[in-house]
């Protein structure tokens, strides 16, 4: 497992830039070297990573932030195609000449632009190494929401810190292949991804530095700090996704 600090701003709380305070989300920083990587939670599966000027924008909605204030994108991730994860006019405020977009097939087709990766797939943007993992639903009756083969998660390779971004999933056999990562996003809210107590058994699985749950829009998350209590090695942050 890798050793890193994370320095936490005051309350957590982040404007973006004096142009952008009327959109204040939750933001946690850590050093990548001399470098700093700020994660901002913009709400549900929705992420922005800055990595020293490097933005990347995690299944931008609309619905969760006004993205004509936000950062143009150096790259943008799409998990998959459901209306909570894909936003056509939240993508197009934030895409310039330069950017990159990386989803799955199902998203490709309905954007009709962008690298479209399969489970497995690699590809290096900048100082960036991106993993298309899997993704998809294994009780019964819920592979209708995410069948097999169709999702991505990402396992993003940020000069050196592995991140993981489950994307919507249960805790799938596949999360045990995943190897020294510090920070895991993981999804919370039934019946569309993981119960609790799946989210710990994929937190046993991954074993991150830190594990985030995210997607959990009004599941109750008080049993996760007991739930966890037993698993060394890893923190359990709860940031607002609202």
């Amino acid at each position: 497992m890798k050793t890193y600090f994370a320095f936490l701003l005051p309350f957590f709380l982040l404007p973006l830039t004096a142009a952008h305070a009327q959109q204040s989300f939750e933001a946690d920083t850590f050093a990548v070297g001399q470098k700093k990587l700020i994660i901002h939670f913009i709400g549900h599966g929705t992420l922005m990573l800055d990595y020293d000027g490097l933005v990347i924008h995690v299944d931008p909605v609309g619905r969760y932030a006004d993205y004509s204030q936000l950062p143009k994108a150096n790259i943008i991730l799409i998990t998959h195609q459901h209306q909570d994860h894909l936003d056509k006019e939240a993508i197009a405020r934030i895409l310039s000449d330069k950017t990159r977009i990386i989803l799955n097939r199902a998203s490709y087709d309905i954007l009709g632009f962008g690298k479209a990766m399969v489970n497995g797939d690699t590809i290096a943007i900048k100082n960036v190494k991106i993993t298309a993992v899997p993704a998809y639903n294994t009780t019964q009756g819920r592979d209708k929401f995410h069948p097999k083969g169709r999702d991505n998660g990402y396992v993003l390779d940020i000069d050196g810190k592995q991140i993981y971004i489950a994307g919507d999933t249960e805790d799938i056999p596949e999360m045990k292949q995943l190897k020294n990562i510090d920070i895991a996003f993981l999804p919370m809210n039934q019946p569309y991804t993981m119960t609790a107590k799946q989210l710990v058994r994929a937190v046993k699985m991954v074993r991150p530095g830190i594990v985030y749950p995210y997607h959990y829009g009004d599941s109750d998350l008080s049993s996760l700090p007991n739930l966890l209590k037993g698993v060394k090695g890893t923190e359990l942050r709860i940031r607002r996704m609202n």
